[in-house]
């Protein structure tokens, strides 16, 4: 692995779940604090801050704490770092917000 696809491996391992796919979905619609973004799993608050640290060290995410509540939000670079790398194939287009929305919304039903 080179240094230059050290972050590309992270976006796309953080893709791959569907947790964290469920997650960016609900980030599209607005900032969420992290118990918010916890709810409708079944899972520990603390296998959700997991999830969010991935998604954060991928750069997908941003966390900001104001007051005792940290708050999460969508960051499109790591994405459109991913659109980028994908274009470079010449077969993708580059990745709209909304389509992928769409998609998230889709695998959610889905899956």
């Amino acid at each position: 692995m080179t240094e230059r696809s050290q972050p590309l491996d992270m976006i796309f391992a953080a893709l791959a779940d569907p947790t964290r796919r469920a997650i960016l979905a609900m980030l599209l619609e607005d900032d969420m604090s992290v118990t918010d973004v916890a709810a409708p799993f079944s899972v520990s608050l603390a296998a959700v801050s997991k999830h969010l640290g991935v998604l954060a060290g991928a750069g997908l995410i941003r966390q900001e704490r104001r007051g005792r509540i940290i708050w999460c939000m969508l960051d499109p670079d790591g994405l459109r770092q991913a659109s980028v790398w994908m274009q470079g194939f010449g077969q993708f287009d580059p990745v709209d917000l909304d389509d992928f929305e769409r998609f998230l919304r889709q695998e959610l039903e889905t899956g």
